[in-house]
């Protein structure tokens, strides 16, 4: 790779900023990344499903336990693309033979549950190291950034299951009201009892739609990790700042060579006049020319002369200061010369100075915590003040409403034979005959079996309180009830006339023995 060709800026960040960087590689690249992903997976798991239709568990963990060689794919659009060279998507597959066979059993055992795949990841396909090498690079990678890398996968999984749920609660939420309402569940997860295979499959196909939007995110960020320890490691950005001068220094160099050259080729040759009496012999080439040659040290101011004048200036301020410190400290070391002035102790001495330090040292600590607390229980009246008080829960006191959605609840707006009533008004006044049914058992409900119904209650959150309070039979009718009244109210969907004898014979069977207070 050449770093002069790289389409982000090299330069050391912090570990979050190098996974912001990961985030808007993946962002610039995600056309290639989703094209090239959807058709190294998909078509596999479509494999899956038709070879183990039964078993649509396997096909889940086969597919997720195979993450490892999908992520080899994005790495090297990622790496090719960031330098200038981003390759097709029939490349990319063409390229993706080549790179999934290497190092495939340590990718699918050991290394498959490592915090840290996305950042090691290059290690392997970029650098093609493996052994002791590979594990001396990671050693050193890992000094710094690993927690990060952590982090992220950690945080991976969380997203992964987000959009996993996500993408199940958009399916649920286009199934129409009428169809989950009357939805058994248990039966539906019995797939074994109704071959209801193809909802598992289902829920594998959004899994594999999940990893398509985050795994090329996710790998492209282990990706600018590792770029970024590097850069810090090798100096990457002081290396492009040297290119970036050589290159501009380069284009000025030749004008500079050719001025050069033109202004000494203009110097024109002058002769040296010299007076023969005056003029200065060479020195043989058997003599030297240093400083302690006799020559030198025969003159009035020799060089040893000044050697030593330099050395006395040396000596004196304000090259040289010395000072003199009188201290004290326990014991003597040979090894340490100071010019100050040292006085020892006598081994019995130096013990008992030193216990007798560490026992003031506890009794001051001592001291100071019975200070404390004696602060403490004196001033505990006006610290008080500072304290908020518990105060004793008062017994809440529920006061049964007497109207809920607009219905009249009281027991003495109810008829006293209230089935007779709701027959007599069906023929002709259906909604008035089911409002009074719904009616007359939210009053019992609140008077016969004390339930907390309050004006604010919906009719899911009265069914709600209804399981925990009141019998398995009661419970049935109140919903059976509540479904016609739903019906009705919302949808003018009115219940057969057969239904509505049954809801009044089984109110005479509930409620008949059932004593008013």
């Amino acid at each position: 790779m050449r770093l002069t060709d790289s389409q982000a800026v090299i330069r050391p960040r912090s570990p979050w900023e190098a996974l912001d960087l990961g985030v808007h590689l993946a962002r610039t690249h995600a056309g290639i990344l989703f094209k090239s992903w959807a058709l190294l997976t998909l078509p596999l798991l479509a494999l899956l499903t038709l070879l183990l239709w039964d078993y649509p568990s396997l096909v889940f963990l086969l597919f997720w336990w195979l993450k490892p060689l999908f992520d080899r794919l994005p790495l090297h659009v990622l790496a090719q693309g960031l330098f200038g060279d981003t390759p097709s998507v029939r490349q990319a597959l063409q390229a993706y033979l080549r790179l999934a066979k290497g190092q495939l059993i340590a990718s699918l055992t050991w290394r498959r549950f490592s915090l840290q795949r996305s950042f090691l990841l290059p290690v392997q396909q970029l650098e093609g190291l493996s052994g002791t090498p590979r594990l001396t690079r990671v050693r050193l990678l890992t000094q710094h950034s690993s927690r990060t890398a952590r982090a992220l996968t950690l945080i991976g999984v969380h997203i992964e299951l987000a959009l996993y749920l996500g993408g199940l609660g958009l399916v649920y939420l286009f199934i129409p009201a009428q169809m989950v309402e009357q939805l058994d569940w248990f039966k539906l997860l019995d797939v074994e009892a109704h071959g209801l295979l193809w909802i598992e499959h289902l829920t594998n196909l959004i899994y594999a739609l999940v990893l398509l939007i985050w795994e090329p995110v996710y790998v492209a960020c282990g990706f600018t990790l590792y770029l970024n320890r590097r850069t810090i490691l090798e100096g990457w950005d002081i290396e492009l700042a040297f290119r970036r001068l050589r290159q501009r220094l380069l284009g000025t160099a030749y004008a500079l060579v050719l001025a050069s050259c033109a202004g000494l080729l203009s110097i024109q040759p002058v002769p040296a006049l010299a007076d023969e009496e005056t003029a200065v012999c060479p020195l043989p080439p058997s003599e030297s020319s240093g400083p302690d040659t006799p020559r030198l040290l025969n003159q009035p101011l020799t060089s040893e002369a000044a050697r030593q004048q330099i050395k006395a200036e040396l000596e004196k301020p304000p090259f040289r200061n010395e000072e003199k410190h009188l201290e004290w400290h326990f014991g003597h070391n040979s090894s340490q010369t100071s010019s100050s002035q040292d006085l020892t102790l006598p081994g019995g001495l130096l013990w008992f100075i030193r216990h007798t330090a560490q026992l003031l040292e506890v009794m001051l600590w001592t001291l100071l915590g019975l200070g404390l607390l004696w602060i403490l229980w004196h001033y505990r009246a006006g610290l008080s003040h500072f304290i908020p008080r518990t105060r004793k829960a008062r017994p809440v006191v529920h006061v049964m409403p007497e109207h809920l959605f607009g219905l009249d609840v009281t027991p003495e707006s109810l008829p006293a034979d209230l089935p007779a009533e709701v027959e007599r008004l069906w023929p002709t006044h259906p909604r008035e005959a089911l409002g009074l049914l719904y009616r007359g058992l939210l009053s019992r409900l609140l008077h016969d079996f004390q339930l907390p119904l309050r004006e604010a209650h919906t009719e899911g959150e009265i069914l709600s309180l209804g399981e925990q309070r009141i019998p398995a039979e009661t419970q049935r009718y109140l919903h059976e009830v509540t479904r016609h009244w739903q019906g009705i109210a919302y949808g003018h969907r009115l219940p057969s006339t057969e239904a509505m004898k049954a809801l009044c014979a089984s109110w005479r069977a509930l409620f008949a023995t059932k004593a008013r207070a």
